[in-house]
């Protein structure tokens, strides 16, 4: 990684720490392509502890434990992250919404519909998902993840949209988000603003709170002058509420003030 991408790394990692303050740290997502070297230091569950991990759970190490963690074919144990990151082919119960049948879908036929729509690379395409936060990331990330409140993402969404104007889209299933922060971004090459799914709140332990904020690393620019561009046009986080203006005491509260002004003089 060259000098000029480490310097935007922690740039960008400054300004999201000053205009955001996120409770974990943002993230660097990168997908490795087959014969694509492991940055140094990024640990592999499999080879590192001798455990199998999925991707939402990487990612919530990652954000909480500060590791570098890339997972792989040898490491997913999660069938749906799997197949959807092209770790694996599905096979013919995969594409019917196997898993989604009783669970998340009533009928097959919807089942195989929540399938089809899954965000999804082709199989063999990469081999691993690389993700580390952004201060300590030695590689050129695809895609940057905030998980942050409502009031964050909306200060994200904000600075994405100051240059372009418009609106941001994103889907959701409520199923699957490590494809739509990571698949969906990089497919779409936009900003998206994601649900954390119900996998992600048990093994990644996204909290109630959190929403998630992504965007291609080739946006990173933009993202930098809105952050700061919106800052100087009064869009702040914490958000600056109105506590101005003479507020109403308790009856007794007012009574004795009267009492005291009386006797001060000044009624």
């Amino acid at each position: 990684m060259d000098d000029q991408t480490t310097a935007k790394l922690r740039q960008l990692d400054d300004a999201l720490s000053r205009y955001i303050r996120p409770d974990t740290f943002p993230l660097a997502i990168r997908m490795l392509r087959p014969g694509e070297a492991l940055p140094e230091g990024v640990r592999v569950p499999s080879e590192s502890f001798g455990e199998n991990w999925i991707v939402c759970q990487s990612i919530g190490v990652a954000r909480r434990y500060g590791w570098s963690i890339a997972v792989g074919r040898r490491d997913v144990i999660c069938p749906l992250s799997a197949v959807a990151f092209g770790f694996r082919k599905p096979n013919d119960e995969a594409l019917a919404g196997y898993t989604a049948l009783g669970m998340y879908c009533e009928t097959e036929e919807a089942a195989s519909r929540l399938e089809a729509g899954v965000w999804k690379f082709q199989p063999g395409t990469y081999d691993y998902v690389c993700v580390a936060p952004l201060s300590r990331a030695n590689f050129e990330p695809h895609v940057v993840a905030v998980y942050a409140n409502s009031a964050q993402v909306m200060r994200l969404v904000n600075a994405a949209l100051y240059k372009r104007g418009g609106r941001l889209a994103s889907t959701t299933s409520g199923r699957l988000d490590c494809a739509d922060i990571v698949i969906q971004t990089m497919t779409a090459n936009a900003p998206k603003v994601i649900i954390p799914c119900n996998g992600d709140r048990v093994f990644g332990m996204a909290q109630d709170t959190e929403m998630v904020f992504t965007f291609p690393w080739n946006r990173t620019d933009e993202i930098l002058a809105g952050l700061e561009g919106t800052q100087k046009g009064g869009v702040r986080y914490p958000i600056p509420v109105a506590m101005r203006g003479t507020v109403t005491m308790p009856r007794r509260y007012q009574e004795l003030m009267r009492k005291l002004k009386e006797r001060d003089g000044d009624a």
